[in-house]
Order: structure tokens, then sequence, then C-alpha cells
């Protein structure tokens, strides 16, 4: 019992829910390989490391000895995910569906190992019934339990149009899991809504329901919005080594455990000594160089995340900044201040305007990365190094 208690503490690892609470229990007992599924929709043609949270979940599973699906929704991808939407989804052509998934089976075995890895895309399925087949499985759900569904209800109650066709994404997703007959489905916070469906679904065609485990989303380097390439937040997996790690030191002391948290393949016993040791005294930014160099590792290699440390600490620690550079100590107001502001506050300019116009310029830069969000907004608890023009440094602690 003592095995299956530290193998439910490892898989609920930075999870939102586990539904029901003691469904993984009971799963685990069963002694056999778990069918476990995840879904990802083609939508773009390069994955961040926000959606690594989830392939990093099914890693954990696949390592215990389960059957992991990575589930490429090339049908669904042509319905468009309404999940968090306040409008229809433009639905994407076959063409740029095939094109990104093509790139997604690349990446994913930067993580995953692929001996191990079923491959699927749901349109196998999907792409064999005919029109009678999918008004049967639309029969299975009602209007009144959709609209249950936050997105769907706020967008209802507000005058906004739904499409019918939305309507049917959550039962190919759920349908998905009948297919293939999941014992547990991965998704995030926003998914949780269509993972239950799945469970419903399955208990109609006389299956045993599949556990649903949610993961929360991740914030992105502002750490406020989740992480997103239209919000040009995000760190791409195929980022190059060095701007991977820049991007990496640039995000928050506080974000930064958060990071280890779902991020990270360290035991949790090892990330809570490396918070002590940051209660202790240590500085933030030497662990963060911990994060920095695995996560680097990850998708290169060891002597890549080597070699882009040591070219961000020269460039930051050995003559890119001055060596009597400005430290200065403000207070956010209610706990974030907007970057135009702290650079005014700072007095790194004379003024907001001049703020905008340095950031429009390109010339604005934190901890060597270039902003060009007029809008950013800082966190308390961060210590970073700004810079305005070739000249104009200050290393500013938030509080």
């Amino acid at each position: 019992m003592a095995g299956i208690q530290e193998k439910i503490a490892e898989l609920t690892r930075g999870t939102d829910e586990v539904l029901p609470e003691d469904g993984l229990k009971a799963k685990l007992e069963e002694g056999r390989p778990l069918i476990v599924k995840a879904g990802f929709d083609p939508t773009a043609p390069d994955l961040h490391i926000g959606h690594t949270v989830l392939i990093n979940k099914m890693r954990q599973f696949q390592q215990l000895g389960h059957d992991v699906v990575f589930l490429i929704g090339d049908f669904t991808g042509m319905i468009g995910d309404p999940s968090g939407k306040n409008a229809t989804r433009p639905p994407l052509t076959a063409e740029q569906i095939a094109a990104n998934a093509a790139t997604y089976e690349k990446q994913i075995f930067k993580i995953l190992d692929e001996e191990k890895t079923r491959v699927e895309f749901n349109s196998t399925w999907m792409g064999e019934m005919d029109a009678a087949d999918l008004i049967k499985l639309a029969a299975r759900h009602t209007v009144a339990r959709m609209l249950e569904r936050d997105d769907f209800n706020k967008r209802y109650k507000g005058g906004e149009p739904i499409s019918i066709h939305e309507f049917l994404y959550p039962l190919v997703q759920g349908y998905d899991s009948v297919a293939l007959k999941a014992d547990v489905e991965l998704g995030g916070t926003d998914q949780k809504f269509n993972l239950l469906v799945g469970r419903q679904l399955q208990q109609d065609f006389g299956q045993k329901p599949q556990i649903v485990m949610t993961t929360p989303l991740l914030e992105g380097l502002d750490g406020i919005q989740k992480m997103s390439k239209s919000l040009g937040n995000y760190i791409g997996i195929t980022d190059a080594p060095g701007e991977m790690f820049g991007k990496i030191m640039s995000i928050s002391d506080d974000l930064m455990w958060r990071y280890f948290e779902v991020l990270s393949f360290r035991m949790l016993e090892d990330i809570a000594t490396l918070r002590k040791s940051v209660d202790d005294g240590m500085n933030p930014r030497d662990v963060k160089f911990e994060l920095g160099t695995e996560i680097v590792a990850r998708f290169y290699s060891d002597a890549e995340a080597d070699a882009a440390r040591q070219e961000f600490v020269s460039r930051f620690q050995q003559g890119a900044m001055p060596e009597n550079i400005t430290d200065v100590s403000l207070a956010s107001d209610d706990g974030k201040i907007g970057i135009a502001h702290l650079l005014m506050r700072a007095g790194l300019v004379s003024s907001t305007s001049e703020a905008f116009r340095m950031i429009k310029q390109g010339a604005v830069k934190i901890d060597g990365q270039k902003i060009e969000d007029r809008s950013l907004e800082l966190q308390a608890g961060t210590s970073n190094v700004y810079q305005v023009g070739k000249r104009r440094f200050a290393r500013v602690s938030l509080t």
C-alpha cells in the first residue's frame, strides 16, 4: 500500500483536481497498465512549455509502466476548441492541421519515450462516422447540460453567438475516450467539462468511466496571463538554448517555484530543500540557474544547457552591466506595478511618456530580454535588472 501512496503522491503532484477523488487509487490497485490519454489540437506549429505540463504528467505515468496515448485532435481541430473563448474560434483547414500535427510528433519525444508512446489521431474513428452516427452521438447530451459550461453560459447570457458545431466539440472529445477505452484522461482546468463528458459517454457505452485529472494552466513570463504565443509571454520548446535560458531567468522569484513544481523532474523533497536554502539567504537567482539548466538540457543537451548558462553569466555578470549598477527597492501598488511607472520611479526615464517611447523603440530590456508590451505589469517579490538604452541600468527589487 505504501508503494501505491508514493505513486499517487508523484502522479498528483502539481494537479488541480482528481475526479473522483479516490478513483486513481482504485485504478492503480487493479494492478494492470492503465490507458492514459491526453489530447492536443494541432492549432499552431510549435508547442511551448505550458503544453509540457500535461506531457510531463504523461511521462510520469509512462515511467510507472502505464500505456500513454498522445492524441492529436486532427478532427476536433477542424471544429475549433471553444474552451475559454468568448467568440467562435475559426476552424483550421485540413492542410494546416496536417502540417502542425507533423511538428508535434517530432517535439513530444523530447520528453516521452518514443517506443512506449502511442500516437493516435481522432480522425481515425470520427472520420468513419456518417451523419446519422454523429446525430446519435449528439442525442446523448442536452443543450441545458452544455449551457452549464462556464464559457458557453457567459456567452449565452451576454448575447454572444454560439455556433451549433461548438456543442459538438465536448462530445467528440468525450467519444475519444470511448474509442480509446481510456482509464485516465489528463487536461488543463479549462478542459474539465469536456473530460467529464468523456466519463458520461463511457458509462453510456457500457465502459468503466475514466479518472479525470486536471492540471493548472501555466502562467506565462508575465506571471499573470496563461502562457500563450498570441500574448508573447511564452517559452517555446524550439527556442534557441540561450533564448530559452534567458526567458526562464526573467520570471519572477515567486513564479519560479510554480515552474519547479509543474515543469521540473526533480523530486519534491529536492525542491523543498532548494526553497529552504532561499529562505536561509541563498540568492533566488542561483536556484533559477538550476531550473534554467534543467529545462534547456531537456530539449537540447547538458552541454548546450551549460553553454547557455555561461553565456547568460558572461552577458550579465562579466561586463554587460556596469559594476556600480544602481540597486533600487520599490513598493508596488496592490502587489504589482506597470512597466512605465517602474522605469520612471527607478530613475531610468524622466516620464511615463518617455518610457512608452523607449519601449516602442525596442530600447527597454528586463534581464537582457527586450520588452515590447507597454501594458506589462511586474509582480511584487521580483528582483530584475532593467535597462533603458545602452547605458541606463538598475537592479529593481519590488516589494
